[in-house]
């Protein structure tokens, strides 16, 4: 009998992702899996070449997709630039920055290099799938899952289910790293008191705060998230 790799776990994962709750007036679900014919098969490719594997991984739980990162790519912290620089892959005819994605992957290149770092780690979010916000004149702006308290009760029977299927991918569960020291953490440490998904979850401040308002004390952030997240810590 044939034994799914990590990486077909997740592709399955992703290609099944939906949002049945209903929403805040004026907050829209955004499923790149679903709005890009293309980039499902990215994302596949992807996990294809750094999971075709069963290896056990630790997991890296950030917030939720934003539009510049994994709400094109499909891929957490993964913008079109760094997707192509990178990982050696691209979505036609789309270009997108984030700042996150900009921290991580310098990060990942100070861990070792895609290979060892996605070898070692998956990252996803307490919520794997985004949610924007339409603003008077029809703007539309990332809409972060606690940003709403309605959102956030809306959001954990879906997180709860999500989380469980991903550890169901071969995830360590002693330890959980977690993108974000304030309510993302809260959030996730609440949920995992009521469901013991992790032995324990470590908080990191989040890529997009530190390139935002602690840029220059990135390196200082960098060599943290080194010395946490341990390339020599034995799995």
């Amino acid at each position: 009998m044939k034994v799914e790799t990590f990486a077909e776990k997740i592709i399955l994962f992703c290609r099944e992702l939906h949002f049945n709750s209903p929403l805040p007036s004026g907050i829209s679900v955004m499923n790149p899996f679903g709005e890009n014919t293309e980039t499902l098969s990215v994302v596949s490719a992807f996990y294809r070449k750094y999971y075709s594997d069963n290896r056990s991984r630790r997991i890296i739980l950030g917030i939720n997709p934003g539009r510049f990162g994994a709400g094109v790519t499909g891929i957490p912290f993964t913008d079109t630039v760094r997707l192509k620089e990178k990982c050696g892959l691209s979505i036609s005819g789309i270009k997108t920055y984030e700042t996150s994605s900009v921290f991580i992957y310098e990060m990942i290149d100070m861990y070792g290099g895609p290979e060892k770092f996605y070898g070692d780690y998956f990252i996803s979010s307490v919520s794997p799938l985004g949610f924007t916000q339409t603003r008077s004149g029809g703007k539309e702006v990332n809409f972060n899952y606690y940003d709403s308290r309605e959102l956030s009760e809306a959001i954990v029977d879906f997180a709860v289910e999500s989380v469980n299927k991903q550890l169901s991918f071969g995830i360590n569960r002693e330890i959980c790293f977690c993108l974000g020291t304030g309510k993302n953490f809260r959030f996730l440490s609440k949920l995992n008191s009521q469901f013991n998904f992790f032995e324990k979850i470590v908080p990191l401040e989040h890529p997009r705060f530190i390139m935002q308002y602690r840029s220059k004390q990135k390196n200082f952030y960098l060599k943290m998230y080194i010395d946490k997240l341990g390339v020599n810590r034995p799995l």
